[in-house]
């Protein structure tokens, strides 16, 4: 079970260590370059660090307001602790401090490999065509509340 911290701060340590899980995950693994990564959007989102017992930070996102919904983004787990249902606690995280923020659904770009993970957990494909971000194969997905 993740201790997960919430922070719009980007001088927090939750900004700091999402941002060394991304660049793991997305720069060092997947290739995409850091000025991709670490955007323009940085200022204006949420970020959610789930750390273990011992406080080491093991997954990540980051939620961007649009309107009425949320887009969840930049979902990583260290290579490390994969498979241990991790993801599934941040997303689930993420659906709750939607709720508890009245929006009417949460919105992402899952990679194309990942889109059953997401199925699982509720979201459906939307009727977007699938795209490339970073040069990596993408399809839209909502969890309606």
């Amino acid at each position: 079970m993740l201790n997960i911290q919430i922070s719009t701060d980007l001088d927090s340590a939750v900004h700091r260590d999402s941002v060394a899980i991304r660049n793991e995950v997305f720069v060092q693994e997947q290739g995409v370059p850091m000025a991709l990564e670490v955007d323009a959007d940085e200022p204006r989102a949420t970020y959610f660090t789930g750390y273990d017992e011992g406080g080491q930070a093991l997954a990540t996102l980051r939620l961007l307001p649009e309107s009425y919904r949320l887009h969840v983004q930049r979902v990583a787990v260290r290579k490390s602790a994969r498979g241990l249902g991790l993801g599934r606690e941040m997303i689930n995280a993420a659906i709750e401090y939607g709720r508890k923020q009245g929006v009417a659904k949460l919105m992402l770009g899952a990679q194309v490999h990942a889109t059953g993970f997401y199925t699982k957990l509720g979201f459906t494909l939307t009727n977007k065509p699938e795209f490339l971000d970073a040069g990596i194969r993408h399809r839209e997905m909502a969890y309606v509340y």
